[in-house]
């Protein structure tokens, strides 16, 4: 596999410190599972609006609580997050080189644990938050939603002025702390790991084969206490060790899987299927009546049906169809994330503006 292809640029390091390679490999890995489950949520919302449309709104709430459940798991287990025990990596305590140490298994000191979980699940969470924020933010400067008079109005200007800086200034830290690992002025290759107290170092053959030895006891344990089941035990012990196996294996083949997504989505991609399976475009749909279709629908097709007047700043959605106010139609994408007449997925820019003619 590739973790262990990059073992063999590591002739010139110790045994024990992984190369660059893998543990930037391990930081990409989670990297890659948040915009595959996030395309998965919002082709079940868009399939059933009403059942799976609080999935897709919540989706970083719900996924940073699966991501604080499995980071806790494993931490506890295995003294490493789920990608870092992937490519068979362990945290230990910062600087401890020539003292004793505990193996994988006992877990890391409870400070330096708590502090483990909450940069690997936190960070990413208020990072994901604050680039939704600043998108929103620029939006509404584009269009001028926020009033001149709003007293907010110069901290919004004053906020969107300073986040490249600011985020170029994270970045660059961590930059600089990737060359100081590759020049080996440094024992950690992320500043999260330092404000942790930890540091990566590969399993030991020791770590290794305790973790075998636990799980070879807990299956004799159960083996003995339930002496009456053992063949049905076995036969499901040897479709879980299976099905285990098959994980395992498909993992790696998962991990390619999400790089291939990932690619396929990106927006260059997108532009060139578009580019080769252009259709003509469909009939506009007709107008229903206000007893045969939904009641957010006027009789009047001029009428918005959100405050039901004549619309002004015409807005079409692009995943509906439908006009609004923009006015109307941006407050009400805002606060729930949904077109306000089929119910689907909607996020603001999904917006346009419709311009006529005769104006």
């Amino acid at each position: 596999m590739a973790e262990h292809a990059a073992h063999l640029t590591t002739a010139s390091m110790t045994d024990e410190r992984p190369s660059i390679f893998e543990v930037i490999a391990q930081d990409s890995l989670m990297l890659a599972v948040r915009p595959a489950l996030q395309h998965i949520a919002k082709i079940l919302a868009e399939s059933n609006p009403q059942r799976y449309g609080t999935l897709w709104r919540w989706f970083d709430e719900i996924y940073s609580l699966l991501d604080l459940l499995l980071q806790q798991h494993f931490l506890a287990k295995t003294s490493a997050s789920f990608s870092e025990n992937f490519y068979s990596l362990k945290r230990i305590v910062l600087g401890n080189h020539e003292g004793p140490r505990s193996l994988a298994n006992a877990g890391l000191p409870k400070g330096n644990h708590w502090r483990s979980v909450l940069f690997l699940v936190l960070i990413p969470y208020l990072k994901v938050k604050l680039e939704k924020l600043v998108s929103r933010l620029r939006e509404e400067d584009d269009y001028s939603i926020q009033l001149p008079a709003s007293p907010w109005k110069r901290f919004y200007k004053a906020f969107l002025a300073a986040y490249p800086f600011v985020n170029m200034a994270w970045e660059g830290w961590f930059l600089s702390q990737q060359l100081c690992y590759i020049l080996g002025k440094a024992q950690q290759h992320s500043p999260l790991l330092t404000m942790a107290g930890v540091q990566l170092v590969r399993l030991t053959a020791e770590d290794i084969q305790t973790i075998e030895q636990r799980a070879a006891f807990t299956s004799a344990s159960q083996q003995s206490a339930n002496s009456l089941n053992n063949k049905l035990k076995s036969a499901v012990k040897r479709a879980l060790g299976a099905v285990a196996l098959s994980l395992s294996t498909g993992l790696s083949v998962g991990v390619f899987f999400l790089q291939f997504l990932e690619w396929w989505y990106s927006s260059e991609n997108q532009e060139t299927l578009k580019s080769l399976s252009t259709l003509p475009l469909p009939p506009p749909p007709i107008h229903f009546n206000l007893e045969t279709y939904s009641p957010l629908l006027p009789k009047l097709k001029t009428v918005c049906p959100l405050c039901r007047k004549i619309r002004a700043n015409d807005t079409a959605l692009s995943t509906s169809g439908y006009v609004f106010c923009y006015r109307c139609t941006y407050y009400y994408v805002k606060h729930h994330q949904r077109c306000p007449v089929t119910g689907y997925p909607t996020e603001l820019q999904h917006l346009v503006k419709l311009y006529s003619p005769e104006g």
